[in-house]
């Protein structure tokens, strides 16, 4: 590896074209590499642009790119939570968005901008990365680096880890992936727990209105938001986070990807499985305009996706440990396994779920999932 640094240049992400580069970096360095998908350009401009992404209200935050021999060679952000939103046993300063080629010091310099920015504002911890948060891409990939790349979920190539270590990060908490594999037993099988007749009258399970997304979004948010608020690394998700990606979600979500269960006609968990949009936007190379907008449309209008995510999930915390809980889970695989009669799916990924937090993996494991992938946040004391 090539480490002169004096070649190296850490820009301040400040102007239009200096966040282009930001957000269409990773498929320039990482390019047809085993696993890794480009996502669209213009799904990265919603998800990083400070005016379009409501996150970014609840932060300070600065980025910045790395330029070697003159060549794009690496990216890096910074955050720090407003004091209203401490994450839950973990730092309010983060970095996030850590790619880079292969070079030590590339990685070096751009951990060192970070570090003196956070510094600056008077953090002695960090963690990340959070990509730009705890609920978008989380994690460096530390396992199934070839697996197959799911939609939001990050890649990153087994040398940044050896680089990040390095410059002084240790391990935080994993977060673990799961792949579900549909077969003919789930087609074939049908619903057991709701049809008891001590859960008959009381379970019901019925899909989201789309048609009234904010009123379902209010219900999801407070179910989420109860459920994950014991859990490492908690910020509360907002509802105009949520709001901000909801014509989005109407349009990739097929009618079968998103239900709520109710106990005794009150919601207590939610399901939202996406299809994998990765198998319709290969070609495309992460552009989307002038011609691949409509071709995407109908795309995901006509292709039948073999591979989803379940992406949100929650059940409220009274539940937890409870026979009810351990009832409206079971309804929950159980309608997973019934939508599956008019899916096309042949594979699910669940993810992520905090390594610790077995009350999750649990069930999952007993589904018969097994581990697909594992990304790890890092954490590093600033004191001098």
């Amino acid at each position: 590896m090539d480490g002169n640094r004096d070649e190296i240049e850490i820009i301040p992400v400040n102007g239009l074209a200096n966040f282009f580069a930001f957000c269409r970096l990773p498929r320039l360095i990482y390019g047809d590499q085993p696993g890794f998908a480009p996502p669209l350009d213009a799904e990265r401009w919603t998800m990083f642009a400070h005016k379009l992404n409501p996150h970014f209200k609840l932060v300070e935050s600065q980025a910045w790119l790395a330029r070697k021999n003159g060549k794009l060679a690496g990216r890096i952000s910074a955050q720090i939570y407003n004091e209203a939103y401490t994450p839950l046993g973990a730092s309010r300063a983060q970095f996030g968005c850590l790619d880079a080629i292969d070079d030590d010091a590339v990685v070096a310099a751009l951990i060192r901008a970070a570090e003196n920015w956070l510094r600056q504002r008077g953090a002695a911890v960090v963690h990340g990365p959070f990509s730009p948060s705890i609920w978008s891409e989380c994690g460096l990939l530390v396992q199934g680096f070839e697996a197959a790349p799911m939609v939001f979920m990050p890649w990153t190539p087994a040398y940044l880890v050896n680089s990040l270590e390095r410059q002084g990060y240790t391990k935080a908490r994993d977060l673990i992936s799961y792949r579900y594999d549909v077969g003919e037993k789930d087609r074939k099988a049908s619903p057991r727990i709701a049809e008891r007749p001590e859960w008959r009258e009381r379970l019901n399970i019925r899909a989201l209105d789309l048609k009234n997304i904010r009123k379902e979004a209010e219900i999801i948010i407070d179910i989420f938001n109860d459920a994950w608020s014991e859990n490492w690394g908690f910020v509360p998700f907002t509802l105009a986070e949520f709001m901000s990606s909801a014509d989005a979600l109407k349009m990739v979500m097929p009618p079968e990807g998103g239900f709520m269960i109710e106990l005794d006609g009150v919601p207590q968990s939610f399901g939202i499985i996406l299809p994998n949009l990765h198998e319709v936007t290969g070609d495309l190379g992460g552009r989307l305009f002038p011609f691949g907008l409509p071709r995407l449309i109908s795309r995901i209008r006509n292709h039948s996706f073999v591979s989803g995510r379940l992406a949100l999930f929650g059940i409220r915390r009274a539940l937890h440990r409870k026979a009810a809980g351990g009832a409206v889970i079971l309804a929950f695989i159980e309608e997973m396994r019934h939508r599956s009669k008019s899916s096309s799916f042949e594979h699910v990924e669940f993810g992520w779920v905090l390594e610790d937090n077995f009350g999750m993996r649990r069930p999952i494991e007993l589904s018969g999932a097994k581990i697909d992938k594992i990304h790890r946040i890092y954490e590093k004391s600033l004191a001098a």
